[in-house]
């Protein structure tokens, strides 16, 4: 036998070996049961993820580019959607459900459990993931995550049609995964409010209402160039180049502490709203996208005292903020802002504050 026929000859056992291995993988998962496949492999492909429970709570996290979006409209955390998909890959089973408590567990995640649904792109041929062709997306988990077992060391599962529920975990993780797939929009959104980069700002507008005289406007007028504009008499002043310039950087990533929109009764959200604001700021870009956020003093909450809110101290730690035209009522932190409240005297040149 010569060499060539050799080399056919291993290369040929081992293709066998190979799907030896692959066949009995898969028989091996079989005997477990696709009941118990929870694991999401390649999280690359994931393109969206669809969470919902019984009350109406829904949620649908969509692949963008190089993010994600919540049900189509904003932005949502980054870092929540790694959590998600990395949880998702390390899923594993720890026990099945004992046979005495499993109509109970499935009985409680019919009426409490959150639906889960995994959408990834795959390819009509994939030729040892080398050729891949025809590419489409396609709906290749759907389970149930119930409440967390008695030690909280386990999460009830249930695969879409399947008869035989799951604890679940994470191999060397303490602790439940249940709150990773929560179903309410607020848990997921990104609570960026300005993510600016100094070469893509226009300008920027802080509007003090109660010392109108400390209100500002800067302009970018061109390249490494600059106007201070008081708002107060429409007078442009010489400006400490320094200040400025860590004024504008520092719109690369303002965040809020919460969103407040649906936990703040709507009457409480209308009397904040309607009362006279402490700052109004107004970024423009040079793409012509305008964010506008204006805030609201807050009080203390002493509730626990027997103190109203309105009876209540001012909240120096904290304040209220309005974003996206009003439609989001949010809660900020002075350490946060307290570097973008200045006023207008501060990066006078001719009178620095002191």
């Amino acid at each position: 036998m010569n060499k060539t026929n050799v080399v056919y000859l291993l290369l040929i056992l081992a293709a066998l070996v190979a799907a030896v291995l692959v066949w009995n993988n898969r028989y091996l998962t079989t005997l477990e049961g696709e009941s118990a496949d929870f694991a999401v492999r390649d999280t690359a492909a994931v393109n969206r993820i669809f969470l919902a429970n019984m009350n109406n709570n829904e949620v649908l996290i969509e692949r963008q580019g190089d993010h994600w979006m919540l049900n189509g409209e904003n932005k949502a955390q980054q870092g929540k959607v790694d959590q998600l998909l990395e949880t998702m890959y390390k899923l594993r089973v720890r026990n099945p459900v004992p046979l005495a408590s499993h109509d109970q567990v499935v009985a409680r995640m019919a009426s409490l459990g959150i639906k889960v649904e995994v959408y990834q792109q795959v390819y009509r041929i994939n030729l040892f993931d080398r050729l891949k062709l025809f590419p489409h997306e396609k709906l290749t988990k759907v389970f149930y995550v119930g409440d967390v077992t008695k030690d909280n060391m386990g999460t009830y599962m249930l695969i879409e049609g399947a008869d035989q529920a799951f604890v679940m975990h994470i191999p060397g993780f303490r602790g439940f995964v249940m709150t990773r797939f929560t179903p309410l929009e607020d848990d997921w959104r990104d609570h960026v409010i300005f993510n600016d980069k100094l070469a893509d700002i226009k300008s920027v507008e802080l509007e003090f209402n109660e010392q109108p005289n400390s209100s500002f406007r800067i302009e970018n007028t061109g390249k490494h160039s600059y106007k201070l504009i008081r708002t107060a008499d429409q007078l442009e002043v010489a400006y400490d180049t320094l200040r400025v310039l860590n004024f504008l950087t520092s719109f690369d990533d303002v965040r809020f502490e919460a969103i407040l929109t649906n936990i703040l009764p709507r009457a409480r959200q209308d009397s904040i709203i309607n009362s006279p604001f402490l700052h109004r700021f107004r970024l423009t870009t040079h793409g012509g996208e305008t964010t506008q956020l204006t805030t609201y003093s807050k009080k203390v909450l002493v509730g626990h005292l027997g103190i109203s809110e309105d009876d209540a101290e001012i909240d120096v730690d904290r304040m209220y903020g309005l974003l996206n035209n009003g439609k989001d009522l949010v809660l900020l932190q002075y350490f946060i802002f307290d570097k973008l409240l200045r006023p207008a005297e501060y990066y006078e040149k001719e009178e620095p504050a002191r």
